[in-house]
């Protein structure tokens, strides 16, 4: 049987409980089973509090997102913050959708990310761009995702695929993931609220990538809820164990 990969929380499913307690909030995460997060800011304090948190929950950090706006004021930040926590993988999360207007602006935004992680990779670390909805849409006889990651070697621009968003945007989650095999390092697992309630065919997803054998982390992400946020992601890392994930 093959080795199972470990399981993370997006923090930002959290983002509220984060405001208000980090340390209280990465703790009772800790305590649902998770092995790791996924940094989205540092709630009600910075990047060393953060790393004395999840060191006292047991908790390893599978990814940082960072904005473009904090990548580009001050990429070296980054850079200093992402190896604090000890994670070898930042990710942009999102790139204003009104930018894809052609095929050469999709390939423009995908050299200038190429840019920004060609940096990380310096020091070890792999950048990545995190899928919404609007790149599955075709501009110029392609999808966005693809002029983007196309413009850019794997090696500098890897591909956190966020498998709801593919799905509402109109591709086959299980086939975009043997389409970008290796460059998806990290995996975003969202349905439409807690996992298992929405339209994502989460078998043929696990299929995919253990196939590839190249996903480091799934991590688990909450936007919409049926029940407090905690207890969102506490039923969704259950789930996981339901479908032995975890």
């Amino acid at each position: 049987m093959s080795k199972k990969i470990p399981v993370a929380l997006q923090l930002w499913s959290v983002r509220e409980d984060t405001a208000r307690d980090f340390a209280a909030t990465v703790g009772a995460v800790a305590r649902m089973g998770y092995a790791g997060v996924e940094i989205a800011g540092f709630g009600n304090g910075d990047a060393a509090g953060a790393k004395t948190s999840l060191d006292a929950a047991g908790l390893k950090v599978a990814g940082m997102h960072a904005g473009i706006g904090q990548l580009r004021a001050d990429l070296n930040r980054c850079v200093d913050e992402a190896l604090l926590l000890g994670t070898r993988h930042v990710i942009c999360p999102y790139w204003p959708h009104e930018h894809y207007h052609s095929g050469a602006a999709c390939a423009r935004i995908g050299e200038e990310l190429g840019t920004i992680g060609a940096t990380f990779r310096a020091h070890g670390i792999q950048f990545a761009f995190h899928n919404h909805a609007f790149e599955m849409k075709i501009v110029d006889g392609r999808r966005v995702f693809d002029w983007m990651l196309d413009a850019a070697a794997p090696r500098d621009l890897g591909c956190q695929a966020d498998v709801y968003w593919i799905q509402i945007g109109g591709k086959n989650p299980a086939a975009f993931v043997r389409e970008q095999g290796r460059r998806i390092r990290t995996l975003h697992l969202k349905d439409e609220k807690e996992l298992g309630t929405g339209p994502v065919a989460f078998p043929e997803v696990f299929a995919a990538v253990e196939e590839i054998g190249a996903v480091e982390w799934y991590v688990v992400e909450v936007e919409q809820y049926n029940h407090a946020p905690l207890e969102s992601v506490r039923l969704s890392f259950n789930q996981l164990k339901a479908w032995g994930k975890v």
